[in-house]
């Protein structure tokens, strides 16, 4: 009796969990579309920069870099900046074409430790009154229950086998 009600809570827990990802997911989109449009901001200024001086983007860096000590500090930063915003803008486009079902497919695309960190901060869980969140705690609560029946299974086999074995 007490492993089924400890499998049923997990279902419960599975289900309560698994239902917030696609709020979740959508409010990490939103993030991420507010990060690649600043960074695509910065990395449109340093163009322009380098553009009004006749460079391209990768001779602005090399110059930078050999600017100095704060040059070349300010040149890897911003290399490491363009290339964040190459990253993010791809895991965007990714997402923005997903529904909430593909999303869960896509879960590779939450690469970005910040904005999932803001994006928890944030987050406030609520009962999801939406088919997909209806679908994902379903999922939820069938993994659960299924996570907890295999683990007393687990726990349980050692003494099913001596009970047979007559010991």
């Amino acid at each position: 009796m007490i492993v089924r009600t400890l499998t049923l809570a997990g279902g419960l827990a599975g289900a309560a969990g698994l239902s917030q990802f696609p709020e979740f997911s959508q409010q990490y989109a939103q993030r991420l579309a507010g990060a690649v449009d600043e960074l695509g901001r910065v990395v449109a200024e340093f163009d322009a920069d380098a553009s009004a001086v006749g460079a391209s983007r990768e001779e602005a860096l090399v110059q930078l870099a050999q600017g100095g000590a704060i040059g070349a500090e300010r040149a890897e930063t911003m290399a490491a900046t363009i290339t964040r915003h190459a990253r993010l803008s791809a895991d965007l486009e990714a997402l923005k074409t997903a529904g909430p079902f593909t999303r869960a497919s896509q879960a590779t695309r939450f690469t970005d430790t910040d904005i999932a960190a803001r994006a928890w901060a944030d987050y406030k869980p609520a009962v999801p009154f939406t088919f997909e969140g209806a679908v994902f705690a379903g999922v939820g609560f069938f993994g659960g229950l299924f996570a907890l029946w295999l683990l007393f299974s687990v726990i349980a086999f050692p003494f099913r086998l001596m009970r047979r074995q007559g010991v």
